[in-house]
């Protein structure tokens, strides 16, 4: 009886073992390694419906200025549209803190722009990148600041700071990013088209190292509130996103 009941231990601990974090991570349909089992049971919110802005508004005002368009069921600048001098980036209404955000982006040729967290809205601020971190949107290809920074400036970057292992795909192609942002666990990366390209500490003593290295060490709201909004940014290059949606750890 106790051999019969140390065998059936075992092929119980065998099965278990097939079950391995990565394995559970990865089996999901559209995202790759997102996190733990307890993560995976989280839901997802979509972010943007595809049909109109809701959620969404200009960062520092109101309605999502008119240069954003909804195309297809992607919000599209146009730069076209934009008048000198103006701003026009755009910031949720909510805020987050510990969150994984999948999104979908699609550059156009020559151009920038970039996504934004812990985006702080404060009159004394022009732009949402003086105080909200930017996972860079670029192509690579053509735009002069994919060949500056040794890399921190390219697509899939923690821009001026974390330079991505991969490219991203051509202008005029869609990229998915899985953004990763957790303070609980001190742990941030970029999923670009399914392979981890950046990883880093979203706060303390290796952060506050990185940002003295960076063209941000001396602005104070920069990367300072674990609490903030997403944004996603006018650099007067047409850009698209779809698929937005966040769960939050």
């Amino acid at each position: 009886m106790k051999k019969a009941i140390t065998i059936m231990a075992v092929a119980i601990g065998l099965t278990a073992c097939k079950n391995t974090p990565k394995e559970a991570a990865s089996a999901g349909p559209e995202i790759v390694s997102l996190g733990t089992e307890m993560q995976e049971q989280q839901e997802w919110t979509t972010l943007f419906n595809g049909e109109d802005f809701s959620g969404w508004h200009a960062y520092n005002g109101s309605e999502v200025p008119d240069a954003w368009k909804i195309e297809a069921g992607a919000m599209v600048f146009y730069s076209s549209e934009k008048k000198e001098g103006e701003n026009l980036n755009i910031v949720t209404d909510a805020s987050y803190e510990n969150f994984e955000l999948s999104i979908e982006w699609n550059i156009s040729e020559g151009g920038n722009s970039g996504i934004f967290w812990g985006v702080v809205e404060d009159p004394s601020m022009s732009e949402p990148y003086l105080s909200g971190p930017e996972i860079q949107v670029l192509d690579n290809e053509r735009h002069p600041d994919s060949f500056v920074g040794e890399g921190t400036h390219k697509a899939g970057a923690l821009y001026d700071m974390i330079a991505p292992s991969a490219a991203a795909n051509k202008a005029g192609e869609w990229n998915h990013y899985l953004i990763h942002i957790n303070h609980k666990t001190n742990v941030g990366y970029v999923m670009m088209n399914g392979q981890e390209v950046t990883r880093f500490p979203v706060h303390g003593p290796e952060w506050d190292a990185m940002k003295a290295q960076s063209k941000f060490a001396n602005w104070a709201a920069f990367g300072s509130s674990w609490n903030g909004k997403l944004g996603v940014q006018d650099h007067g290059d047409k850009v698209s996103y779809r698929n937005i949606k966040l769960r939050v750890l």
